[in-house]
């Protein structure tokens, strides 16, 4: 028996095309949405664009996990309904071929994204999620190189301000400086210069800040009067801010793999917060990925619609059922993790209840004759939208 037979080369092609257009679209929707709010967050904190795409390819994994279900599911039920519409189905069903035949190709392209996914939320997310934080605590906290706002009053560590009214070369070359210093010993250093510049030192952690045709104020508690000094160069160090180290990685349950999650949610020396939050999401993720599997399932019975009929309601309604599961195990994980209800039921007892809708609907489909499990459904919508264009229809010959 040829394993590979022209029927299933056909289905590889009309699945493989919407797949795909659906998995990249509906991540670039989650990047673009994310991306706007973080050029925003990055501007107001002052930090280099660059740290953008940084951060949006930390996202990326997790925008991935959310993306490749949505995708294997609309690539079936779109292949699935141009086969039905075209009355293709009926013909190959007419020769034999079934429609346990015909998710022989779906169920290929299940097993490879549940791998892919498995490595994506198990490993590759957590990782991502640890380096995005990271990457936000060193905006915050001014490791990546805050720049100086022209025109502003910028604190440089707790006793140094500086003003400048023009930046170039990237704010090595500053215009119009006015700097002000407090030592610990209360000297009080006023600067004003036309022009200035930062360079680097031997130490790491202090700059030299050069200043070229300035005027010096210096003043002190047991100065009678302070001391005004005009200059044609002076240099300036001063040490830059200590940056506070990032945590290290999982202190929060989000940034452990499936193995640390296990580990974690049986260890009891573990805080209960965490390990209650660990077993939680160990069992939400696990959940997630078992769903994959019933998704060629959900897709074929969605896509044939009843004879005669062209509607788009089965569409609809899987993308209403896969984000319903989604949110219900969400919810699920949030009260799991605050130790209101088992792991085992607040996750596995939905799963177990879309499991069973799945396989009735599936069952009526292929093997009830003339079964049509979203029919009723159809039959519903296309009566209320007769009323509601019967309605405005009358409205309109009032007026």
């Amino acid at each position: 028996m040829q394993l590979f037979t022209s029927t299933d080369r056909y289905m590889f092609r009309l699945i493989v095309v919407p797949l795909i257009a659906t998995l990249i679209i509906a991540a670039m929707l989650l990047v673009l949405d994310k991306m706007l709010r973080l050029f925003d967050f990055v501007a107001r904190e002052g930090g280099p664009v660059n740290v953008v795409w940084q951060m949006l390819a930390n996202l990326v994994p997790e925008y991935l996990s959310l993306a490749i279900p949505v995708g294997l599911m609309l690539g079936i039920l779109l292949a699935f309904r141009k086969l039905a519409l075209s009355s293709e189905l009926d013909v190959l069903r007419a020769v034999g071929i079934g429609y346990r035949r015909l998710l022989f190709v779906p169920y290929l392209f299940t097993i490879g994204f549940v791998v892919l996914n498995l490595f994506i939320v198990g490993y590759f997310q957590p990782m991502a999620r640890y380096s995005y934080e990271n990457l936000q605590f060193e905006l915050r906290s001014g490791a990546l190189g805050a720049s100086i706002n022209v025109g502003e009053f910028n604190h440089l560590g707790n006793n140094m301000t500086l003003r400048v009214e023009e930046s170039a070369n990237d704010g090595r070359d500053l215009s119009g400086i006015f700097v002000r210093t407090v030592s610990p010993q209360g000297r009080q250093l006023s600067v004003s210069a036309e022009h200035g510049t930062f360079l680097a030192t031997d130490d790491a952690d202090t700059v030299i800040l050069r200043l070229t045709n300035g005027r010096l104020i210096h003043n002190q508690a047991n100065f009678q009067s302070p001391r005004v000094l005009a200059f044609e160069s002076h240099d300036l160090p001063f040490d830059l801010p200590q940056v506070e180290q990032f945590r290290g990685r999982g202190g929060i349950y989000r940034e452990l793999t499936l193995p640390e999650l296990l580990r974690v949610g049986n260890d009891p020396s573990t805080p209960t917060e965490l390990r209650l939050a660990s077993r939680a999401n160990f069992h939400y993720r696990l959940a997630e990925l078992a769903m994959m599997f019933l998704l060629p399932l959900l897709a074929v019975t969605l896509a044939v619609p009843p004879k005669r009929s062209t509607s788009a309601l089965g569409v609809f309604l899987s993308v209403v059922m896969i984000t319903t599961f989604h949110k219900i195990c969400q919810y699920g994980e949030d009260v799991a993790a605050l130790g209101r209800v088992d792991p085992l039921i607040a996750m596995w007892v939905p799963f177990l209840l879309f499991s069973g809708l799945i396989a009735w609907m599936y069952y009526h489909l292929a093997y009830v004759p003339g079964g049509q499990p979203i029919g009723a459904l159809e039959k519903g919508v296309a009566k209320l939208w007769g009323f509601i264009r019967r309605l405005f229809g009358r409205r309109r010959l009032r007026i």
